[in-house]
């Protein structure tokens, strides 16, 4: 987790002497737009001191290298999981941004792509937090391309439509509209009061989503018994005691089954081998990745996306010494092999 600050604008930013620093917070599955989403608003807006916080899930922190930001000014916190309970690292990172002497005058929050949202709200309601912020809304992202509660089995997934005050139907223009309709129909049977929007690579207007007053925190009441109730829940549904010593991967693996991979080498890959192993070796459970690459034949430094079956790789200029940098969150993989596969990508001596 880690925070940017940028200026930015909304239309009507509440006082925070009166309310506390209004908090919005992003949610949606895996690949669904939410960090375009963060760097749409980042772009477009002026004016306002905004701090974001991010938490990713998975060792190598990719969107470090992702979300736009004209200062040098990235501090990076605790890549722990905070949507497990009401947690104490996000509680510490929202007084970092409290305590800094610049004013700051909104918080957007981006949780894991396998976050339920609703222990990071209530650690705004059910902590010191409640006195110092205000929360806005929780913003939902959904991939209107790859989205399906069948396919990823996910309580996660159901989470963030039912905690969802914003829905916003992702990638209009790679399905047909009828496939959309359907798709908001069947959201709208989850959350039958959600603001939904439709949208292209998560271009949306602000004054729809931010500063908008969705969230109702009478919903959400939170007593001691509350967050004592909830914290013990997830005890039960979250596992933490898998270990693969042979490389390194997030800790958080809940009752859904996701997994991530982490892989990190000074050494270029061969484009050949791994357009190899995205044809004939990536398992079709891995419903996402994302990687700062770099190939043996190219001097560029190469973004590398990967949602469902659906990837993209842009070319960009190094800012430091090219590396390779993936991570890959599935379900249900064997993180070993799949790990070895992704080390055979680099482009060996006499072997090219």
């Amino acid at each position: 987790m880690r925070t940017v600050d940028k200026q930015l604008g909304t239309p009507e930013v509440m006082d925070i002497t009166k309310h506390g620093l209004p908090v919005t917070i992003i949610t949606g599955f895996l690949g669904s737009g939410k960090t375009t989403l963060l760097n749409y608003i980042l772009t477009n807006q002026e004016g306002v001191k905004t701090a974001v916080l991010v938490n990713e899930f998975g060792e190598i922190g990719i969107d470090n290298e992702l979300i736009v930001t004209t200062e040098d000014n990235m501090v990076e916190l605790s890549n722990g999981c905070i949507c497990c309970s009401i947690n104490e690292d996000l509680v510490q990172a929202v007084y970092k941004v409290l305590e800094r002497t610049e004013k700051i005058d909104y918080l957007i929050v981006e949780t894991t792509g396998v976050a339920d949202p609703l222990p990071v709200a209530l650690t705004f309601l059910g902590t010191e937090l409640r006195d110092m912020t205000l929360l806005d809304s929780i913003i939902t992202m959904v991939d209107c391309s790859n989205f399906s509660l069948d396919l990823f089995n996910s309580q996660a997934a159901y989470s963030q439509i039912a905690y969802g005050d914003i829905i916003i139907l992702n990638k209009t223009d790679l399905v047909d509209k009828s496939d959309v309709d359907a798709l908001e129909i069947r959201i709208r049977d989850i959350k039958e009061a959600s603001r939904i929007l439709r949208t292209q690579q998560s271009e949306v207007p602000l004054p729809l989503i931010l500063s908008v007053g969705l969230f109702d925190s009478s919903k959400y009441f939170v007593s001691k018994e509350t967050k004592k109730n909830h914290e013990h829940e997830h005890e039960h549904e979250h596992e933490h005691e898998h270990e693969h010593p042979h490389h390194d991967h997030s800790n958080h693996l809940d009752n859904d089954g996701f997994i991530s991979i982490s892989f990190e080498s000074d050494k270029p890959f061969a484009v050949r081998k791994f357009q190899y192993f995205l044809d004939n070796q990536l398992p079709e459970n891995v419903f996402r990745a994302k990687g700062i690459l770099w190939f043996d034949e190219s001097p560029k430094r190469h973004i590398f996306h990967l949602s469902g079956k659906r990837f993209t790789l842009e070319d960009d200029e190094w800012k430091g010494e090219p590396k390779n940098q993936i991570v890959l969150i599935g379900q249900n993989i064997d993180s070993e092999i799949l790990y070895e596969q992704i080390k055979n990508c680099i482009s060996l001596p006499f072997n090219n």
